[in-house]
């Protein structure tokens, strides 16, 4: 094997094993926050305020106050485009990134950078319609209107501000969450650390095709 090969594989693995890792703790947090506080990511109700670092489940039902209550050492940021960059400037994406939905932008997002370095960012409009689904019923790529699950958005960023920052592609198939033939090739264009998700109920999952096709190949 050539060394671009091994370490196209040592790469994958590691995201492969760290998005699997991030999804679990995030819907732990979801989990936890129901058992103490009586709801969950189904049960916000409210935006990130002002004072999204200090809100708690026990007065605030937003996303923040589910993090905040149920996590320990993460960091709060108003916007991704603010967080600190490894050798300094701003954290910055490449420029593919975050098309599944039209295009997301770093300043319309919230962002946590938790324990583990890995980076989680949401809509800034999340909690203004109820993030959920009801049984049985798959995600779509798109929701009709301007409502429900469409504000229920994410990315995650595995290994935080280290590059290469880009979102993970299908080598192969259709990224449309929908469909079940998209393929990621482990390789450095296609297997990647960024990582669409959707926030419902009591679970974050993969927002894409080649998101969820990455998790169902992760050991």
């Amino acid at each position: 094997m050539t060394i671009p090969t091994l370490i196209a594989n040592t790469n994958g693995a590691k995201y492969r094993s760290q998005f699997k890792k991030t999804l679990s703790t995030l819907s732990q947090a979801a989990r936890m926050s129901q058992a103490q506080y009586g709801y969950d990511y189904a049960g916000i109700t409210q935006t990130c305020g002002t004072n999204a670092a200090t809100e708690h489940p026990d007065s605030t039902q937003s996303i923040c106050a589910i993090i905040n209550g149920t996590l320990t050492g993460t960091t709060y940021f108003d916007k991704a485009s603010e967080i600190p960059a490894k050798g300094g400037g701003k954290y910055t994406i490449n420029a593919n990134t975050m098309s599944v939905w039209g295009g997301i932008s770093l300043s319309s997002m919230h962002a946590y950078v938790l324990a583990d370095g890995s980076i989680f960012m949401f809509s800034s409009t999340l909690g203004q319609y109820p993030c959920t689904l009801p049984v049985g019923v798959p995600l779509k790529n798109v929701y009709s209107g301007n409502v429900g699950m469409n504000h229920c958005a994410g990315f995650i960023d595995v290994n935080g501000t280290s590059l290469p920052n880009k979102e993970v592609s299908c080598s192969s198939g259709d990224n449309n969450v929908e469909k079940n033939t998209c393929v990621v090739k482990n390789d450095a264009k296609h297997m990647s650390d960024i990582y669409p998700v959707r926030i419902h109920d009591g679970i974050v999952e993969p927002g894409s095709a080649a998101a969820r096709y990455v998790l169902k190949t992760a050991k």
